[in-house]
């Protein structure tokens, strides 16, 4: 089955995007719509820290306080009752592994808001647009809604209308931090051929994709033998996952898969499921060619 008809069967509107890391065939699906990446953007800012530690401008066994007022939800740090304090690459860890929101502001904080855009113009991520990190977009969630603090928001939020949540800010790649599927789909190619910095930046990257424990999304396509280091993204009603599945006889795929809902909902598994086997699809499809 094509993933388009796999995504159809789920009532999600879906761009993708597939390429073979080594020979360069790919496959895709409105592949250059610029698109929310939500914490999609968390691969650069690892790429981003790894670097800094790779050239020795910042040691990653540095130690950094979580206190209470740098929570920001969800999950990782967050769920802690008592002040915690972490390494930076431990940091890194928790951004990536579980998506923690206050372990990517804090590690943002560190290696510099300013760097991110940057390091995109640097590898020729063009579309690619990167607005703030998890504290930024909160705060422009705050403010759409008139709340100032999450309890305000949680009850504004539950009030508002489908139309005026999808008018937010968040939810729009002109207002955002934004890419295509085909550039992510680049900035994973970059890092798995040891191009978007130092090799031991870029294993350090790879390292920390395959250790994020959500597997609902794309791991869920592929058998056990196949290994796959990706990372989530979502907000209501976008289900979001980057990554790159490398089968056991040496064939590496980078894949990006975007999918929005008619209705907002971030707990879907049919829709995570669908992904994993769009991709599938799609890799297969390179596989063939």
């Amino acid at each position: 089955m094509l993933a388009g008809e796999i995504f159809d069967k789920v009532g999600v509107d879906a761009r993708l995007h597939a390429v073979d890391i080594d020979s360069g065939r790919e496959v895709g699906m409105r592949a250059d719509e610029q698109v929310v990446i939500a914490s999609v953007f968390k691969i650069l800012l690892v790429l981003e820290f790894a670097r800094q530690a790779a050239a020795g401008q910042l040691d990653p066994t540095e130690r950094v306080l979580v206190r209470a007022e740098d929570r920001l939800g969800g999950w990782g740090t967050a769920g802690c009752a008592d002040d915690v304090q972490l390494s930076l690459r431990d940091l890194a860890y928790f951004a990536m592994s579980v998506s923690d929101n206050t372990a990517a502001d804090l590690l943002l904080r560190r290696v510099g808001p300013d760097l991110l855009p940057l390091l995109a113009g640097e590898l020729g991520l063009t579309r690619t647009r990167i607005v703030g990190g998890p504290r930024q977009l909160l705060e422009s969630m705050f403010a759409d809604v008139g709340a100032r603090d999450a309890t305000e928001f949680a009850r504004a939020f539950a009030a508002l209308p489908e139309e005026r949540i999808r008018a937010m800010r968040v939810f729009d790649p002109a207002h955002t931090s934004s890419s295509t599927a085909r550039e992510i789909t680049r900035l994973l190619t970059l890092i798995w051929r040891d191009e978007a910095g130092p090799p031991a930046a870029c294993a350090m990257v790879r390292d920390l994709m395959a250790r994020q424990l959500f597997w609902t999304r794309l791991p869920s396509g592929f058998p056990p033998e196949v290994r796959v280091a990706a990372k989530t993204g979502t907000l209501p009603g976008l289900h979001i996952e980057a990554g790159v599945v490398e089968y056991p006889d040496g064939g590496r795929y980078a894949v990006a898969v975007f999918a929005q809902t008619q209705r907002l909902a971030t707990r879907r598994i049919d829709i995570d499921l669908a992904m994993g086997e769009a991709a599938r699809a799609a890799i297969e499809t390179l596989r063939t060619m």
